[in-house]
């Protein structure tokens, strides 16, 4: 026999909306519910009877819908309902036609971005969608688009990029999460069966295509004479002599630099190990430098197109296809890495932290609280004598 009891009212609070995030219903009253999901968006829901029958009607999303704005919904709604009246049919009549896919992407980048630290990771939320999910689904509307046309954008890359594929399927799942928040669909999010028809991917991660340590002067030095634009090959080049990624490159100001002291100094907000790096600059990084202040003197180094834009993250990218080379800018990084282990004399703890890589050993960690600069200095010197040496054609 069911237990009778008060049904609750008003049981959450603020703070708790916030705090929550186990996966579950959370009754506040009044048939009002905090429903959240395992990828961790938080809804409104609200379960009420219509003519006699059970429904469940979504008010919106948390991060847009506040919980004294849902109460105040959920109100109104079961007043209609009390009335004898359908609160959905009443909804139905002052929504909008549902947006298209492309549509609903672009408010929820919009809504979610400001909380975003990272302005890369916001770029390419949207660039993901842009790239592969636009063409196939941008212009249906989003209470339209089920499983199969989900299928048929994630298939072709499934396979080939893994690891794009499975950021892909996230971000639709978000899109689609706002849709059914916002009230433009109902039923379970058609993101979630898509796998039963995919193929298994692989477990074994891939490693950015790099070319062989001794290839890297021919590289360098081909690429001086490629026409891709000044301060594109100027990037690309600094960003080989410094071993960094291509993030902090695109990224770098001119107030992180200290051409005295011949150091650059990489904020610690745009670093992966989320720490200040400091990088040693070669004779041939300085005199990139130079060359880049002849363009830009303020702002960022290697800027973009548009005014106060940092460069596209897709300029490497394009370089190398340009040369018709199967490899990736991240690549170098390995290069560098087999050159420092294979032909040099460098200890590894030195060429490790010239490559910012994190520490896993708590005690090594523990115990080595400089960063090694001087050490690295030779290092950096050594890599840039080597991949600036102009190769000589064999007599």
């Amino acid at each position: 026999m069911k237990k009778r009891g008060r049904h609750p009212e008003k049981a959450l609070t603020a703070l708790q909306v916030r705090q929550i995030k186990t996966p579950g219903r959370y009754a506040d009253g009044n048939g009002l519910y905090l429903e959240v999901d395992k990828s961790g968006a938080k809804r409104w829901l609200l379960r009420i009877m219509v003519q006699g029958r059970r429904r469940d009607m979504g008010l919106g999303s948390v991060s847009l819908v506040s919980l004294v704005e849902a109460r105040e919904k959920a109100l109104g709604f079961c007043r209609i309902a009390r009335e004898g009246g359908d609160p959905l049919a009443e909804r139905r009549k002052t929504m909008t036609v549902a947006p298209t896919f492309a549509e609903a992407a672009e408010r929820v980048h919009a809504e979610h971005a400001p909380s975003w630290k990272n302005p890369k990771h916001a770029a390419q939320w949207l660039m993901t969608l842009k790239t592969y999910a636009f063409p196939e689904i941008g212009s249906l509307r989003i209470d339209t688009i089920g499983t199969p046309q989900l299928l048929r954008v994630l298939s072709p890359i499934w396979l080939a990029k893994p690891e794009t594929a499975r950021r892909l399927k996230q971000r639709i799942g978000t899109v689609f999460d706002w849709a059914k928040a916002s009230g433009y669909r109902t039923g379970d999010n058609p993101i979630e069966g898509v796998e039963r028809g995919l193929p298994k991917q692989g477990k074994q991660k891939e490693h950015h295509a790099a070319l062989p340590f001794s290839e890297v002067p021919a590289f360098v030095a081909r690429m001086s004479t490629c026409d891709a634009a000044l301060h594109v090959r100027l990037a690309f080049e600094f960003l080989i002599l410094t071993a960094a990624r291509t993030g902090e490159v695109i990224g770098a100001e001119w107030s992180e630099i200290d051409l005295v002291e011949k150091v650059w100094t990489v904020p610690a907000a745009r670093m992966k190990a989320k720490r200040i790096h400091r990088v040693p600059l070669s004779a041939r990084c300085v005199e990139i430098l130079e060359q880049a202040a002849q363009m830009t003197s303020e702002g960022f180094i290697f800027p973009g197109r548009s005014p106060g834009a940092s460069m596209s993250n897709m300029a490497f990218l394009l370089v190398l296809r340009r040369l018709k080379l199967e490899i990736t800018a991240h690549g170098f990084r390995s290069a560098f890495r087999d050159w420092a282990a294979e032909a040099t004399s460098h200890p590894r703890e030195v060429c490790e932290m010239a490559l910012a890589h994190t520490i896993e050993s708590k005690v090594e960690a523990a115990y080595r609280r400089g960063d090694l600069f001087e050490k690295r200095r030779a290092l950096m010197n050594d890599w840039a004598t080597f991949a600036t040496d102009i190769p000589r054609a064999s007599d």
